[in-house]
């Protein structure tokens, strides 16, 4: 018999057919829904996370050590690393779904608070407690003075950004006014100052994390003449955050993520320079074992790194400070809406 398109029993497979498509097609978009949402697994029993660092600095030693020495693995947890190139950028990734957690300053993530964001990321980690920028020169002085800088053009970082906010915490500290008493530019990108500072004559300073900073020293192009970090004093400096959603999906994965973090601290302070720099060499190819050597040299002589990973309510409020006194927080964001150490505290029982 000829096929009948038409007929009253071809519909009615035909809607049977439907129903049952429009089901399984459902429950694929649900289950793909949850898998957007909890730790992505690659088949191999591990969770991948893709995380977004702000730039790439011996500064986040922690982190990568607990990488290299295969501390993410032990937990099941496979990283998936990029370079933000700004506190900005990795912000937007988070906003964006492309990243799952950001390594940044908390700045950023009061900013997001500031504007009332829906799914806003909470900081749930924090990893450096101070500046760890250098302040480099083109001539050598030995006997250095914040005051040296005035009439000068300095290179500060990003407006807006904690590295440019606590370099000018640090100018007026010392009693200049960076509007009128010096050239401070915040108009470099962040990973463009390096190569500005080198090119440009008119630039008297900058501000440098390592590697960069000693391999600036090590080529002949600048002198270290003075720790933006050591003179800010304590400061939440370097943070986790991750969306509200994101965190609250994946409870056990942050737990072990700060686990990770945790132990890669352990292994800096418990091991000599030589041994630390061996483990972070996979990280910083082309860069010599004995300059990412000089460069934990410098993070650990100003206590750098926070040991327990908490972000306290003091540290923070010291940050909302540095951040009104550069002009870019016009109302406070609470403590308790930015910051949850429950992951943090978890760890430790």
């Amino acid at each position: 018999m000829d096929y009948e398109p038409y007929s009253a029993e071809n519909f009615y497979f035909y809607g049977v057919f439907m129903k049952k498509f429009v089901l399984v097609l459902l429950s694929f978009l649900l289950a793909l829904s949850s898998f957007a949402f909890v730790g992505c697994s690659n088949g191999n029993g591990k969770n991948k996370v893709r995380l977004c660092e702000v730039t790439h600095s011996i500064f986040y030693a922690p982190l990568y050590v607990a990488i290299n020495n295969g501390y993410f693995d032990e937990v099941d947890i496979e990283i998936e690393l990029t370079n933000g190139g700004g506190a900005d950028k990795v912000m937007s990734a988070i906003s964006s779904k492309s990243a799952d957690i950001g390594l940044m300053g908390p700045e950023a993530t009061i900013y997001c608070q500031a504007q009332g964001q829906r799914d806003y990321p909470i900081i749930f980690g924090q990893l450096t407690k101070r500046d760890g920028s250098f302040l480099v020169s083109k001539t050598e002085q030995p006997d250095f003075k914040w005051t040296d800088l005035r009439g000068k053009h300095v290179l500060a970082g990003r407006i807006g950004g904690v590295p440019a906010m606590t370099m000018q915490y640090v100018v007026n500290n010392a009693g200049l006014n960076e509007k009128t008493d010096l050239r401070f530019n915040t108009d470099v990108a962040f990973n463009m100052m390096a190569p500005v500072f080198e090119s440009d004559d008119t630039v008297d300073y900058t501000t440098l994390f390592e590697p960069t900073a000693s391999e600036m020293v090590l080529a002949g192009k600048g002198y270290i003449v003075a720790s933006v970090g050591k003179d800010s004093g304590e400061i939440p400096y370097t943070s986790f955050s991750a969306s509200k959603s994101y965190i609250q999906n994946n409870t056990d994965l942050i737990k072990n993520f700060l686990r990770a973090v945790k132990k890669g601290y352990d292994f800096i302070v418990n091991n000599d320079e030589t041994t630390v720099a061996n483990a972070l060499a996979p990280s910083f190819t082309g860069t010599s074992l004995s300059s990412i050597s000089a460069s934990v040299k410098s993070y650990r002589e100003i206590d750098a790194w926070k040991d327990d990973l908490y972000f306290s309510e003091q540290a923070y409020e010291k940050l909302q400070d540095v951040m009104e006194n550069a002009g870019f927080l016009q109302s406070r964001v609470t403590y308790a809406d930015a910051v949850d150490n429950t992951y943090v505290l978890a760890i430790k029982d």
